[in-house]
């Protein structure tokens, strides 16, 4: 089987180095540290923290995960938490169900509970319950990892994914949140996103109510140096191997992010042959598909832009650079920087491009290359 993954987790022995990160992240969920980790989207940050959860899960914490873009309101929010906190905090707790249930029937909303066929648990809030019921829900739902754990003298963890979507649920939200979660020192969240001016307005804004509540941490590219012992170990151990030239090639190609060279190598393993060694010429052919996968989402990333962010991202694929200097702007022939700057403002809150201090690049893997190919 081919031995590179992407799109999806990067799961065991898929998930390559980020050993700093993992362990001190794996000692801030056991000692109950609040940490903040944000990063482009595809840089492998949800990667990170399932190892780590899994690692601290081992070490006997309790871990309970929640994606806040799958949970669009308050209600399908608390059906969530209920969930997962149900799952990997309740059931490990209690061995008959129905007393691992017993915290969520005394909710100030009643949830609907069905069981699955597999087994798991579904919950439900309706809508058209108080607004005020719904808070008073999802804050008792915010203290049960705490008590049910504590009751039993274990660690507890509640991950949060895509944080930056709290705002958009509720902008009441964090208040409610962060007045719960000072209260427990013994409880580790640790709260995911991707788009970072939003993460920075959440707690970084001394008005915010998560003003420097939790460690902060920003999940860069992997090193290279650190990264391409990895391939070469996936090469081999999947009967074939791999030239340093192409590793390089690759490792060039990509600067180390993780889902760009996990693309670009599953695309180069299926281009060599069994037995056979990946060379550096087969590299190029390896792009070529991989930019072929990208097609349909970079066609509609591009047909979702105006004419000047089109103008932008155009000229940033040619030279990654300052584009509100006039020689940047006469080199590559963009308009005036109001425009340029309206342009990048959008296409940041997009995460496409990524700016800082001045200095922009487009951050989504292999889109220069492939706005680049259709000149």
């Amino acid at each position: 089987m081919n031995p590179f993954r992407f799109g999806a987790l990067a799961l065991d022995e898929s998930f390559t180095d980020r050993e700093r990160e993992r362990e001190e992240l794996v000692s801030d969920i056991r000692n109950g540290q609040d940490v903040v980790l944000y990063a482009p989207r595809r840089l492998g940050k949800s990667s990170l923290v399932w190892s780590a959860a899994q690692a601290a899960a081992a070490d006997g914490v309790l871990v309970a995960q929640v994606d806040l873009m799958t949970t669009p309101s308050k209600e399908r929010l608390a059906a969530a938490l209920a969930a997962t906190i149900f799952e990997q905090i309740a059931s490990p707790l209690e061995r008959v169900k129905e007393a691992a249930l017993a915290p969520f029937r005394r909710l100030q909303v009643q949830p609907t509970v069905i069981v699955e066929e597999d087994g798991s648990y579904a919950f439900s809030f309706g809508f058209g319950e108080r607004p005020s019921d719904i808070d008073a829900t999802l804050e008792r739902l915010f203290r049960l990892p705490g008590e049910l754990a504590g009751a039993r003298h274990r660690r507890a963890a509640l991950v949060m994914d895509e944080f930056q979507q709290v705002v958009e649920i509720d902008p009441g939200l964090p208040n409610l949140m962060r007045a719960v979660f000072q209260q427990q020192p013994e409880v580790g969240h640790v709260y995911l996103g991707s788009r970072r001016h939003v993460m920075e307005g959440i707690f970084n804004d001394r008005n915010e109510p998560f003003w420097r509540s939790a460690k902060t941490v920003e999940l860069g590219p992997i090193d290279p140096v650190a990264f391409a012992p990895f391939l070469v170990d996936r090469f081999d151990a999947s009967g074939k191997a791999v030239s340093a030239a192409a590793v390089a090639a690759v490792l060039g190609r990509t600067s180390g992010h993780p889902y760009a060279t996990q693309e670009l190598c599953y695309f180069l393993w299926e281009r060599t042959s069994p037995g056979a060694e990946a060379s550096e010429a087969l590299v190029s052919a390896a792009l070529e598909d991989a930019l072929r996968s990208e097609h349909a989402h970079f066609s509609l990333l591009w047909e979702d832009c105006t004419g000047n962010q089109k103008l932008v991202l155009e000229a940033l694929a040619r030279e990654a650079g300052h584009p509100f200097s006039a020689a940047y702007r006469r080199r590559l022939g963009l308009g005036p920087a109001t425009n340029v700057q309206r342009a990048l403002r959008t296409l940041e809150k997009r995460e496409i491009v990524t700016g800082d201090r001045g200095a922009y690049r487009i951050a989504e893997p292999f889109l220069p290359e492939w706005l680049l190919s259709r000149r």
